[in-house]
């Protein structure tokens, strides 16, 4: 049976199937700080998920069984959304009379439903933009509750109950709820104010086109109560059609002359990214920020904009923002190693990749600018961004691409070809290698990296710990 009106309380057991994920890990977390006993299972553990789950000792079950369930013998089950309707442990809990939920159901259940919940929401920069509006309410003095699906660098963990206080930041993603729930989790977020940071098409595995996301995203708009706040990015045509009809009050920003919000006297440097953000009404707010590049310029202003619309003191916003350092493996420095940087970044959708190496070359202006590729996702194994990605791919010097994982789960006409976007862009006069793993990269960096190379890797996965390999690689290289 799903949850009805069940007595979950402190004290009561909560089985977690698909633990590991990042937002159920920080779900785990969650429910462990108030006092609930949690046991999961998961088909492995891996960083940094796995720093979660061993450091808060929570029992793990590795590999799907109903054993495990009957053994455990919980009061709910949540079930994650990497399980399908055929996991064992599925269906036994359909068949038997355990209450169970989604994950993002059980967020806003148990988490959001005392708080006012801020949601950040978009096709790009949920993550760095959720922790940046975390930093932003601990520049007034407060400890606000998130959960985010990412590491911050400033927290050391993506969640945190904020129990003495009224705010609760959560990163609110678009991408399905469960096999039993077919909608977006955002819709369970109870959002009281909101980001819409962007809206393109993405996640084909479960969208159709542009039109059905933006159908979720204003079922999502729907929900924000009239006393409630939007902060909406106007340069995109998508977003400005999904809050035409909202009844909150819509503050915009962006770059456009119409926006409620402008970045003003842009200055990167090695170190920083320097800015005005002027409202229309004549404020200005000078900030400082840690993060490069354009596309950290919005997401900041995006956190003004909300914060203006919510009455908060900007100065002591603005000076929270600066002491943002980001979020792991968002453009996160994993080594430099004579006079070589190698950089990890999440970014899997061509726009993301694009930005991030903007960024990048804007911030290493003068080194040799080496793109790693993993096309793992759901949307990057399939052919729909085939030739989008042989464009942003030109902004760098050099590309290595992996051969697609697990390319046989996708039918051949629509599969994502490593070697046709090789081909590509070679035919474009940008250098790029195929390779069909990452031990094959390494090898390849081991032989060729120069000093001053700045290497920066692109997965949503482990690409096989590739990153330790390379600084291991390099050390070992003594030509370099």
């Amino acid at each position: 049976m799903t949850i009805q009106k069940i007595n979950i309380r402190p004290g009561s057991k909560i089985y977690l199937m698909g633990i590991c994920g990042t937002g159920m890990a920080a779900l785990a977390g969650l429910l462990h700080e108030n006092g609930y006993k949690v046991v999961g299972s998961d088909s492995g553990c891996y960083p940094p998920m796995d720093k979660i789950i061993n450091g808060l000792q929570i029992p793990l079950h590795l590999g799907y069984s109903p054993q495990n369930i009957e053994q455990e013998a919980p009061d709910l089950v949540i079930i994650g959304n990497v399980i399908r309707k055929e996991n064992p442990e599925a269906k036994f809990v359909l068949n038997s009379e355990i209450p169970y939920m989604s994950f993002p159901q059980a967020l806003g259940e148990f988490f959001l439903s005392t708080k006012k919940p801020l949601v950040v929401t978009g096709t790009h920069g949920k993550t760095t933009t959720s922790t940046l509006l975390v930093s932003a309410l601990k520049g007034l003095g407060l400890e606000p509750g998130f959960l985010i699906g990412g590491v911050p660098i400033d927290e050391k963990q993506g969640f945190k109950s904020g129990k003495n206080c009224d705010w609760f930041v959560v990163e609110g993603d678009e991408y399905d709820t469960s096999f039993f729930q077919k909608v977006s989790k955002f819709l369970f977020y109870k959002p009281y104010g909101a980001i819409i940071t962007s809206i393109e098409f993405d996640h084909a595995d479960i969208f159709s086109d542009l039109e059905e996301i933006k159908r979720s995203f204003k079922k999502f708009v729907d929900i924000i109560p009239a006393d409630g706040v939007i902060a909406a990015c106007s340069d995109w045509d998508s977003v400005k059609e999904v809050i035409k009809d909202v009844k909150g009050r819509v503050i915009t920003y962006g770059f456009n002359k119409e926006a409620d919000w402008q970045p003003k006297n842009i200055k990167v440097g090695s170190d920083n990214t320097q800015f005005i953000a002027q409202g229309k009404d004549g404020k200005k707010i000078k900030l400082c920020i840690k993060l490069p590049g354009r596309h950290n310029v919005l997401n900041v202003l995006s956190v003004i904009a909300l914060s203006s619309g919510l009455g908060l003191d900007l100065e002591k916003v603005a000076k929270g923002l600066e002491k943002c350092k980001g979020v792991k493996r968002r453009q996160e420095v994993k080594g430099e190693i004579k006079g070589i940087t190698i950089i990890d970044d999440f970014a899997h959708h061509p726009r993301a990749v694009d930005e991030t190496l903007r960024a990048l070359r804007e911030k290493y202006q003068k080194r040799r600018l080496i793109a790693i590729f993993e096309p793992r996702t759901n949307t990057s194994r399939r052919a729909i961004f085939q030739d989008y990605y042989s464009e942003v791919f030109g902004k760098a010097d050099l590309v290595l691409v992996r051969e697609v994982p697990e390319a046989e789960k996708f039918p051949k006409d629509n599969r994502f070809s490593s070697k046709k976007l090789v081909a590509d862009l070679n035919e474009k006069g940008i250098k790029a290698h195929y390779f069909p793993s990452a031990k094959e990269i390494v090898e390849f960096v081991k032989k060729e990296a120069k000093e001053g190379d700045v290497y920066a890797v692109f997965s949503n996965g482990p690409f096989e710990n590739i990153h330790k390999r390379l600084i291991e690689a390099i050390k070992s290289q003594n030509d370099i």
